[in-house]
């Protein structure tokens, strides 16, 4: 889907935010009779984040909007609007959009969460430049944000090894140039094989014939049948934005692109046929933050100057639900 080009969208500022604790895999070789090897030989991933017991996803969405904010130049005040995507909010009611809305004193600006798993961020990046492009909102900003520590059961190896906790935030705002912001965009999702990633909130929720030894509550996962689709999915959306804008991978700056797994990363990269230096990477040290993972890589790629002005930045994520999505920007 293309957008509307009467107006512009620009980026006025990104901020993060991870726990202290680090989750480095030698404890978890240990936990679980493992080579700590072995761990990162199969994921990327030497460490992750790890919230405190008095810290969650709503610390850190805060902390990550205080500092876009910062980043910007603003106030809360200054906002329209706050999307918070996340599957790791402390309560459905109210949102944890509502929450971080009074923490930074955005009132009356509107609030909501939005839950599209590992795709939240590019999901929501995407509603904010068609709610800005539409013109009832001027000034938008997006949290993607998940504790993913607080939903993992430590004694399952298979999600245990992946999965971290981080935030990230975005300040868009409406310009008059048309030429920025987001020019191509998808939102998709496949609800059949839901049961591939899934929360069981009580045992009525558990799907029939899962022998899965996991806590109610915590995060289920088929690993091989969400590894294939990942890397299926990243390779398919990824040629479908090339085709369908006409871009080379030559034309884009930087690939923001879902750390779900370093090995899935890796063999779409290659298959695809990107060089490495445009596919930003940092799930070795934070893990898979879920609707974190690809703020995060904003907001670093963001201050580390790696997205100039004229840019072009393709965002590729793919998660629960089974949910994915794409997202070209011209910065």
């Amino acid at each position: 889907m293309t957008s509307n080009p009467s107006c512009g969208v620009k980026v006025l500022g990104t901020g993060s935010a991870v726990p202290n604790n680090v989750l480095d895999n030698e404890t978890l070789a240990e936990r679980f009779q493992v080579d700590r090897d072995w761990i990162e030989q199969r994921t990327g991933i030497r460490e992750r984040r790890y919230c405190d017991d008095d810290e969650g996803t709503y610390e850190l969405q805060v902390r990550a909007l205080k500092d876009a904010l910062d980043s910007a130049e603003m106030k809360g005040s200054d906002l329209d609007l706050i999307i918070c995507a996340t599957v790791t909010a402390e309560m459905t009611c109210p949102s944890n959009a509502c929450r971080v809305a009074a923490a930074v004193d955005s009132k009356p600006a509107g609030a909501f969460d939005l839950v599209a798993a590992c795709s939240g961020f590019v999901y929501a990046i995407n509603v904010a430049d068609n709610l800005i492009r539409g013109g009832s909102y001027k000034t938008i900003a997006v949290v993607g944000c998940d504790a993913m520590s607080k939903l993992t059961d430590p004694n399952d190896r298979g999600t245990s090894i992946l999965f971290g906790d981080a935030g990230g935030a975005a300040i868009l705002q409406r310009c008059n140039d048309a030429s920025k912001g987001c020019f191509y965009q998808t939102m998709s999702a496949d609800g059949e094989p839901w049961p591939a990633l899934y929360i069981p909130t009580c045992e009525k929720g558990v799907v029939e014939g899962d022998e899965a030894t996991t806590e109610i509550g915590m995060l289920r996962m088929k690993g091989k049948e969400v590894y294939k689709f990942a890397v299926t999915k990243f390779q398919e959306i990824t040629e479908t934005l090339l085709n369908e804008t006409g871009l080379t991978p030559d034309d884009v700056s930087q690939f923001i692109c879902h750390q779900s797994n370093m090995r899935i990363i890796e063999s779409a990269q290659t298959k695809l046929g990107l060089a490495d230096e445009k596919v930003y990477k940092n799930i070795d040290l934070f893990g898979n933050s879920s609707a974190g993972a690809a703020a995060l890589c904003f907001d670093q790629l963001w201050k580390e100057g790696k997205m100039k002005d004229d840019d072009v930045i393709v965002m590729l994520a793919f998660g629960g639900g089974l949910t994915w999505s794409s997202s070209a920007w011209r910065i």
